[in-house]
């Protein structure tokens, strides 16, 4: 064909010497041809005697079944955009009607929406929660604080390369209260530094800071006999309130339930997320009452295990938490004095946590300094205040825990304040959480088999309240 077309164009090729013409192609080209073709063939028929032997002779053992395919992959997390702070979009959480949904601020990125809540559903989650009956809301009893100290295996050196954030080898105030927020389930301010500085003798110049000879000098015990001798009002805690759980599951209050399809559709999230997260926590507190700032969740290392997928990854972990990948909080009330929740660093530069504390000055203190925090969002009744407590990946998922979610309860000045929280669990570890989510269907599906699932049977919605840690 190439031949007739270059003689059709008038450029005859040129032929080997003697005039004899040109062969279609050369010997060396057609041995390495036909050797390509050998092997071609002789791979066909290794494939096919591979495939008759697999199948096996008649009365013959049975092939081997093949594995069963991997699991897929859990869905990306969808994110709202903020776009910017005051802006605001619609969202149709309800069938025909649309919400406004406003950004409050980027770091974290954290919305408002008003009217998430009718009047009579908050007063039908009071009734729900007042039925139920509420418990006093605290970190660690105070009852614990030394035998809980006791377990704890630690060098006083070690102590103090903990305590010493800047590692200068001086421990200042601010360091010491960074690190006392848990204590025995009190509120450490400076001045409750002071006096125990003062009753142990840890501190002779008086001047507030600790050398490493000085503290090597003190017996750590000392401070434990100090905080477990003082009498602690809830005043004086990092949490005085009260709450209890309410179940969201099948077959819960239908109340209960349109409030979890409508977190779904604020949070886009992936229903099989949504409907294994804890229950609604709620939450009263009276005049007096208020949550130093906190947040809801807490770093996952190599060492940490999430507690909603602990036992199904059956992993070992010294140390857990919540994993709570987003925070939803409902004001159930228009509370008369204070109350406000406070997010001291929201849209901060820049995170430093030394910078919490300055020149006696706690952000973190929401009975005293509520009103330095950047953000304070007022109760109002039905208004849900939703944000992420984790930044993204990158890839879709989960990625490293933001420090400006920090947020509290400020002190209720007059009146009381009644609120509810939906926290979404996410492990970020996506391969726990897929184990996790495959074992839940599982467990759903022989249950369903079982004919269970009726009110009043466990579920691992309700599961939750018995497992749950405060943070």
């Amino acid at each position: 064909m190439a031949a007739a077309e270059a003689r059709a164009e008038g450029s005859p090729l040129p032929g080997p010497p003697g005039g004899r013409p040109r062969p279609v192609c050369s010997r060396p080209y057609f041995l390495v041809l036909m050797i390509f073709a050998h092997l071609y063939v002789l791979n066909v028929l290794g494939l096919l005697l591979f495939v008759h032997l697999s199948a096996g002779e008649p009365g013959g053992p049975p092939a081997a079944a093949p594995p069963p395919p991997p699991p897929p992959p859990a869905r990306a997390l969808p994110r709202l955009e903020g776009i910017k702070v005051g802006h605001t979009q619609r969202v149709e959480l309800v069938p025909g009607r649309a919400h406004a949904v406003r950004t409050l601020s980027l770091k974290p990125l954290l919305f408002e929406i008003p009217d998430f809540l009718t009047e009579e559903e908050c007063k039908l989650i009071v009734h729900l929660a007042k039925l139920k009956g509420l418990q006093k809301s605290q970190i660690l009893p105070t009852e614990d604080y030394e035998e809980a100290m006791e377990m704890i295996e630690i060098s006083q050196m070690d102590i103090f390369n903990l305590l010493d954030h800047n590692q200068d080898g001086q421990l200042q105030l601010k360091e010491v209260l960074t690190h006392t927020r848990l204590g025995n389930g009190r509120w450490m301010t400076p001045e409750n530094i002071r006096e125990m500085y003062t009753a142990v003798k840890a501190d002779p110049d008086g001047n507030g800071v600790l050398s490493l000879e000085e503290f090597k000098q003190l017996n750590i015990r000392d401070f434990h006999k100090y905080m477990g001798s003082q009498k602690v009002k809830m005043s004086d805690l990092v949490r005085n309130s009260q709450h209890t759980w309410l179940y969201q599951g099948e077959g819960a209050h239908q109340v209960m339930r349109a409030i979890r399809q409508r977190v779904m559709r604020l949070t886009r999230l992936p229903p099989e997320i949504v409907e294994h997260s804890e229950p609604l926590q709620v939450v009263r507190y009276d005049q007096g009452g208020h949550y130093h700032a906190h947040m809801d969740s807490g770093p996952v290392f190599p060492e940490t295990a999430c507690s909603h997928t602990k036992l199904v990854a059956n992993e070992s972990a010294p140390f857990e938490t919540s994993c709570r990948y987003v925070t939803v909080l409902f004001y159930l009330n228009n509370v008369t004095g204070g109350g406000e929740t406070v997010f001291p660093i929201a849209d901060n530069r820049t995170y430093e946590e030394m910078s919490l504390i300055q020149n006696d000055i706690d952000l973190r203190d929401t009975r005293k300094n509520c009103d330095k925090g950047n953000l304070r969002v007022k109760p109002q009744q039905g208004t849900a205040v939703f944000w992420y407590n984790y930044l993204s990946d990158g890839e879709g998922w989960v990625g490293e825990l933001d420090d400006f979610a920090l947020h509290g309860g400020c002190l209720v000045t007059q009146g009381t304040k009644w609120i509810a929280n939906n926290w979404i669990n996410v492990d970020p570890n996506r391969r726990r959480q897929q184990q996790f989510q495959q074992e839940m269907e599982r467990f759903a599906g022989s249950e369903a088999g079982a004919g269970a699932g009726a009110p009043g049977e466990w579920t691992v919605d309700k599961a939750y309240s018995g497992v749950h840690l405060e943070l």
